[in-house]
């Protein structure tokens, strides 16, 4: 059964989309973009970026029962690939090599409200 999660304590959702969906003990995030859980956008280097979108995810997945740690796998969309080892700095901190999911990381041309970087995550739910 499909259950939509949403916390006050991660930005609404831009658009027709929830901030994540609960299904069999899995947990799909939407792409999280450097906003604030107030809507305000993160103008700031890649790595405070990227900051702001790991801290929502943080948000949406202990709303669901699950945590950083439960994560299998996320994608993490760039602007620029020349902010990769920024990003990858940042990135480390919230995944130790211990239990670091799965990753993929691609450039693309541009991203909502302009924004440097957006990540997304595929995550379990605690037991």
């Amino acid at each position: 059964m499909k259950e939509i999660i949403n916390t006050n304590n991660a930005p609404k959702a831009i658009g027709p989309y929830s901030q994540a969906v609960e299904c069999n003990g899995f947990i799909f995030t939407s792409g999280q973009i450097p906003l604030t859980p107030q809507g305000e956008i993160i103008n700031a280097d890649i790595k405070n970026q990227v900051k702001q979108c790991l801290e929502n995810l943080k948000a949406i997945l202990e709303s669901a029962q699950s945590s950083m740690k439960n994560v299998l796998k996320t994608t993490v969309y760039l602007s620029d690939m020349n902010n990769f080892s920024d990003m990858n700095e940042v990135y480390g901190e919230y995944f130790p090599s211990d239990f670091s999911p799965a990753r993929s990381a691609v450039e693309v041309s541009c991203l909502p409200k302009n924004v440097l970087v957006e990540i997304e995550a595929i995550a379990f739910k605690e037991n």
